[in-house]
């Protein structure tokens, strides 16, 4: 009787074991899912600071989808988006800090931040209006890069209204800060739609004459931020042609087809499929970095369409801007630990910055980002995401 209870009790043992092996298993493959790699939103209580001797905080918009986003004031950022996956789960899609330190120090100023005065570069940091010269600081080489040393993305914004689903922030760029003339006045609104939208709206006016181009710079990863390369994402972009760049990425002042080169997305196609072909524009930008002037389109029409291989999240991009800054995450570079731990790796995300097109202000061919005393400065765009739709690579 003893031998035999001592073969159940070693019986029990051993499945008992077993099936704690089992369950081990699974959850270091549910931890390893990169669905589960970010499953919550930061804690707010990480954003309340002092900057500038100007209160910083987190604010959460939810739409009755259960589709959360998160914005600090710090550089009217978007620091989250959550959105359902096609099981209904809602991911990360926007890479950032759980922190509002971490996006103060972070060796990539960029990330989920307003842009301004001027996205994008200015070449030699300078441009004139009129006979009158200006310059700007140089912080990118020998150009002006996203507004300078101390574009929008690095102030502290006030927020004038904040509800369940949108909030507006507002900041005064003084007279020739950064070496832009003009006292600036700019208006910023984010807001969750029923139909799962993210739509940015901006404004501005000006009391003297002066260039404005202002986008958001969202770094987005739709399988879930922190989950691996954007490579295998799908892709489509309705531009017939795009504006190459000189070494620098300053435009040539000319516009080029995208038919016969690795810039044509007018077709579904994976975002990694050509990024490695020997074309000098890829070397220029270490990959795409590069503005599309995108075909004639409404505010209603989307002009641009990316899908997560892993999840399913479809995004599609809707703007009134003649331009699209796709940029594939060339320089990140594992140097910053963003939130749930994970690292900024090589091409984990990629941004894609509605705006007009780079150096306008030098490059009379292009459309005009001119803005004079009595006019208001507008521009919108909306990420509208939705399940998987049988967005295929044809």
């Amino acid at each position: 009787m003893r031998s035999k209870f001592l073969n159940s009790a070693l019986l029990t043992s051993f499945i008992i074991l077993l099936l704690a092996s089992c369950n081990s298993a699974l959850t270091n493959k549910k931890m390893d899912d990169p669905h589960n790699k970010i499953n919550e939103l930061p804690d707010s209580r990480n954003f309340n600071a002092q900057i500038d001797n100007k209160q910083t905080a987190l604010y959460i918009l939810t739409n009755k989808n259960g589709m959360k986003a998160a914005i600090t004031n710090y550089g009217g950022r978007l620091v989250s988006l959550m959105v359902p996956d096609s099981a209904g789960k809602l991911i990360d899609v926007v890479a950032g800090f759980d922190n509002v330190l971490g996006f103060k120090h972070s060796t990539e100023l960029y990330y989920g931040a307003t842009i301004g005065r001027y996205g994008n570069r200015i070449a030699n940091g300078k441009f004139k209006i009129g006979d009158k010269e200006y310059t700007l600081f140089k912080n990118n080489g020998s150009n002006t890069l996203h507004g300078g040393k101390k574009g929008f993305q690095d102030v502290v914004w006030t927020v004038t209204k904040a509800t369940d689903t949108s909030i507006a922030l507002t900041y005064l760029s003084p007279d020739m800060e950064e070496g832009f003339p003009g006292n600036l006045h700019v208006e910023v609104t984010f807001s969750l739609s029923e139909s799962n939208a993210l739509k940015i709206n901006f404004s501005a006016t000006t009391d003297k004459p002066t260039v404005v181009n202002l986008t958001n710079h969202a770094y987005f990863n739709l399988n879930g931020t922190g989950s691996g390369t954007i490579l295998n994402h799908l892709i489509e972009i309705k531009a017939d042609t795009y504006i190459p760049v000189d070494a620098t990425l300053i435009p040539l002042g000319h516009i080029d087809q995208v038919k016969g080169t690795p810039f044509d997305f007018r077709q579904v196609t994976t975002i990694g499929k050509r990024i490695n072909e020997p074309n000098d524009q890829l070397k220029r930008g270490n990959g795409y970095d590069h503005n599309y002037v995108l075909n004639k389109h409404s505010q209603e029409e989307w002009v641009a369409k990316v899908e997560g291989d892993k999840t399913g999240i479809v995004m599609d991009v809707y703007t009134s801007e003649p331009g699209l800054q796709f940029y594939t995450g060339n320089f990140m570079a594992g140097k910053n630990l963003m939130k749930g731990g994970t690292k900024d790796n090589f091409r984990t995300a990629f941004a894609m910055e509605t705006q007009h097109y780079p150096d306008s202000p030098n490059q009379s061919q292009f459309p005009s980002t001119l803005l004079n005393p009595g006019i208001t400065y507008k521009a919108s765009t909306s990420y509208v995401f939705e399940k998987y739709t049988g967005f295929k690579e044809r």
